[in-house]
């Protein structure tokens, strides 16, 4: 139990301290262009204010960065009008660019004194693309052209896109347009697989690089299903309070890209895979500012698997800390939850099967959705992984405590109490102890599954060993995901087999 006590000690202290005391949090969605933004406002202020900047990238989509923000567990991060206009209002697509910035302006100002900046110089809108010898072959020139011959087609569409108003349903509701199959698939995936031709058609950003290397047509609009996406920073008003010379800091990037520039620092993160730090940095340098952080490693994008681990050593043993930190935190957490409520049912055993089943419920959500859940009321990162880990932990090591206590044969107790022992006596040293290997059976259960579930932690900003993973599904980069995905299995294999370990030291001689 002491060796326990530390272990919990150690992780809630590394899971519950920020790596960085910041002035500033600046988050992004979990796309390219985004982090790269945000990494550019990063680096600008830190430059030109001198304070302490946190970055929470990677975060899982419009809702959890847009909660993040609006709870005050981020400070700003890049955002497209249309987006929040009709994703996150919920309303109609305005007919311009100026009249969406104003109602988003108006009404994000007013009920979540939110700021939008001024855009940054171009409009990263929705598109359908096709490949360029099917438009050629149909004459597919409009979204419109495309309706009748969509019923034959195979789609692949971001996860967010299928779902979204300005998405595939409003494309659904306005033009009519069914495919005969819809595919959901992460962004570079869906490259890969039009330019395979194992599809047909994919949603697109009209800033995105890839279209200046694959032969695709991009479909008109022509019914005005997409509303204007003009790129601007959001930011809480309170961070703008805080630091006075923030508004104007950021300002420096009002219409600062164009376009045709977004397509090419897009185009050296996707296709050249070189590092955003990099790539942000010399982007700040061509707009006339120094900016604060060094140029990076020169890329490697096709490094070997073992030859990205030994270059990536510092920064995966970082994650790995990281990813055991939360792990034992959330494992210690649910064990000190499920072992003494299996104690309290052994004497209510009415209430056993219902309560048991109850928290079995929490098996069957989601580990994603769960994690989504947090955010409005835990903010990003650490927190909210570590409550949703320590629900997930709780049932197995439930389920095998009670099984184990209440599995004690009956002769052993009744010469307990034939003895003269109380039943608290029983419990501490004829139940327990029996029960040792049925109760770490489900501790070592529990364990397993945290550790992988824990690196879909990532998506909220919690670090660990699912950021190198998240990252190499963006690029299509199997060595970056394997360099998060193998020291994580070798993390569960280890953690198993320490705790096979202390259940040998624990069992009673006999048993």
């Amino acid at each position: 139990m002491r060796a326990a006590g530390v272990a919990l000690g150690v992780a809630l202290v590394c899971a519950a301290t920020p790596a960085v005391a910041a002035s500033l949090v600046v988050g992004s969605k979990n796309f390219e262009e985004n982090r790269l933004l945000a990494e550019i406002a990063a680096q600008l202020v830190e430059a030109k204010l001198g304070v302490a900047v946190a970055r929470r990238f990677n975060l899982a989509g419009t809702q959890v960065c847009f909660e993040a923000l609006r709870h005050g567990a981020i400070d700003l991060y890049p955002e497209y009008t249309g987006t929040g206009l009709m994703s996150i209002l919920g309303e109609s697509a305005q007919p311009s660019r100026a009249d969406t910035l104003r109602r988003v302006r108006q009404v994000f100002l007013e009920r979540w004194d939110l700021w939008w900046l001024a855009p940054l110089g171009f409009e990263n809108a929705y598109a359908l693309g096709v490949p360029r010898e099917l438009a050629q072959r149909h004459g597919l020139r409009t979204i419109s052209d495309l309706v009748p011959l969509a019923p034959r087609l195979v789609a692949a569409f971001g996860y967010e896109f299928v779902e979204r108003p300005d998405g595939l349903p409003g494309l659904a509701q306005r033009y009519g347009l069914h495919f005969g199959e819809v595919r959901t698939l992460q962004q570079t995936l869906k490259y890969d697989a039009i330019a395979a031709r194992r599809v047909d058609c994919i949603d697109v950003y009209t800033t995105d690089g890839r279209l200046r290397v694959l032969d695709l047509a991009v479909l008109e609009d022509d019914r005005g299903a997409f509303p204007p996406y003009e790129a601007a920073l959001l930011v809480r008003g309170e961070a703008l309070r805080r630091l006075p010379g923030l508004a104007a800091t950021l300002g420096l990037l009002a219409g600062a890209f164009d376009e045709a520039t977004m397509q090419r620092l897009n185009l050296r993160l996707q296709q050249e895979r070189e590092p955003v730090e990099r790539v942000a940095r010399e982007a700040v340098q061509e707009l006339g500012w120094a900016a604060s952080r060094s140029p990076g490693p020169a890329p490697a994008p096709r490094a070997g698997l073992w030859s990205y681990l030994w270059i990536e050593r510092a920064e995966l043993l970082h994650r790995t800390a990281e990813h055991l930190a939360l792990a034992l935190a959330a494992l210690a957490l649910g064990a000190l939850v499920a072992v003494p409520l299996a104690m309290w049912l052994l004497g209510h055993p009415r209430l056993a099967e219902p309560w048991i089943r109850l928290v079995g419920v929490t098996q069957t959500i989601p580990s994603i959705a769960l994690l989504a859940f947090m955010v409005p009321w835990l903010g990003v990162g650490t927190r909210p992984a570590l409550v949703a880990l320590w629900i997930y932990s709780v049932f197995p090591m439930l389920r095998n405590t009670y099984t184990g206590l209440t599995a004690v044969p009956s002769d052993v107790l009744e010469a307990g109490l034939a003895m003269g022992m109380t039943p608290a006596q029983l419990l501490r040293h004829v139940r327990l102890p029996l029960a040792v290997p049925v109760i770490l059976a489900g501790v070592r259960t529990s364990a397993v599954l945290l550790v992988g579930t824990a690196t879909l932690a990532a998506f909220i900003g919690a670090g660990g060993l699912g950021v190198p993973i998240v990252s190499g599904l963006q690029m299509a980069d199997p060595a970056r995901i394997l360099s998060g995905a193998l020291p994580a299995a070798l993390l569960a294999l280890v953690v198993d087999r320490a705790l096979a370990f202390a259940e040998a030291r624990l069992r009673p001689r006999g048993v």
